[in-house]
Parts: structure tokens; sequence; C-alpha cells
């Protein structure tokens, strides 16, 4: 019961108050009570407290000490530099990537229209001798909330980092989801479904020009 208590707190963290010496000594609890289960052997119960979603979390997060860093070359090759290993993309996923790169805070589909000049340059960096009618083409459909080119796009890029990498790691290079509640003045609530790139931009080198 106790342990369920700390880490009904702990999954709800991020949401309080709390200042860093109460989380401290929260993880510390913590820590002890999954000592104190280890010995008695009740693995099943420390799984039940925490679920099998926060186990997911936390492996990710564990992940984090593992990533490599991103190298985008002059010529638009994907480099992950710890791996030695080249993610292989065409120019249009590559634009695309680096759209979502360059914008941290996460883009909703419903809003790509916004960002439309944007893709269009970098997709003519990534693809100089590709013709400008079809760029105009490729952008319109990418942007456009109503076509379904955007969702394919981002499934062939998940699928090029993650033949290269565990399902985890993966977590910090795709083009995920990240939805976001807010509230207005009369207290009603609202969620931005963002799409964003949570790989930490200091492990990204870009050796090219932004657009």
């Amino acid at each position: 019961m106790v342990f369920h208590r700390i880490l009904e707190y702990f999954c709800i963290m991020e949401t309080t108050e709390a200042n860093g010496g109460q989380a401290e000594e929260l993880a510390r609890q913590l820590a002890s009570a999954v000592r104190r289960l280890q010995q008695m052997g009740r693995y099943d119960l420390m799984l039940k407290a925490v679920s099998v979603p926060v186990v997911e979390q936390l492996r990710i997060e564990a992940a984090r000490a593992k990533l490599s860093r991103l190298v985008i070359t002059s010529d638009f090759r994907f480099i992950l530099a710890d791996y030695d290993k080249e993610v292989v993309m065409t120019p249009v996923h590559k634009a695309l990537y680096i759209l979502f790169l360059n914008h941290e805070e996460g883009i909703e589909f419903k809003d790509l229209a916004d960002h439309r000049e944007e893709l269009r340059r970098i997709y003519g960096q990534t693809a100089p001798a590709t013709d400008l009618a079809k760029i105009e083409d490729t952008v319109c459909r990418l942007t456009d909330p109503t076509d379904n080119a955007i969702n394919e796009k981002c499934s062939r890029i998940k699928a090029a980092f993650g033949c290269l990498m565990d399902e985890y790691t993966l977590n910090y290079y795709m083009i995920s989801s990240h939805t976001t509640r807010h509230f207005n003045s009369s207290s009603r609530v609202w969620f931005k479904r963002l799409k964003l790139i949570t790989l930490p931009r200091e492990l990204v080198i870009r050796q090219f020009e932004n657009p």
C-alpha cells in the first residue's frame, strides 16, 4: 500500500508544485520500497504497483544514456555518429525531418500549411536537382490535412531509424505524438496534439546551412 502511494505520487509529479528536495526524498522512499519488495521476491506486486505503461516509460528514459549524436552533413547524409551507421532516407523524408528538428516545440499536423514555405526551402536544399513543380506538388500534399501523405512519410522515417536501434531508443529519433492540455480564461480545456522529435538538440550536429 505504501509502495503504491509512493508510485502514484511519482507518476503525477510533473503536475505538482513539489520542489527538488521533496522529489529527491520521494525517490529515496521509492528506492527503499523497491529494495524491500526485491528482498521479498514480490516482483508481481512491484509490477502491479508501477503498471506496464510506467515500466515502458522508464525504459524509454533509460535509453537516454545510449543516444547517439545525429550528424547531418553538408550533402544531407544522416549519420548516427556514435553507432557508426547512416540513416538512409529520400530527400523528401530528410526535408520533413529537418522541419521538425527546427521546431522543437512540435507542430500539429493541421497547422503544417503554416510551415509550407519553410518545408519548400528545405526540400529544395535536400533535392536540388528535383523539378520545382514536383517539389511544389509534394509540399502541398504534405501540408494538406486531408491528405494521408504526411502519415505515410512519418511512418517511413520511423522505419528508417527503427532498423538501426531498439524500440526504446527509437522514441527519441522518430516524429512522435505528444498531447498537451491547455486552459483558457473560462477554465475550458482543450488539447494540442503535437508531433515532435524528442532527441535532445545538443545531440544534433548540422553541417549544412539552415535554409
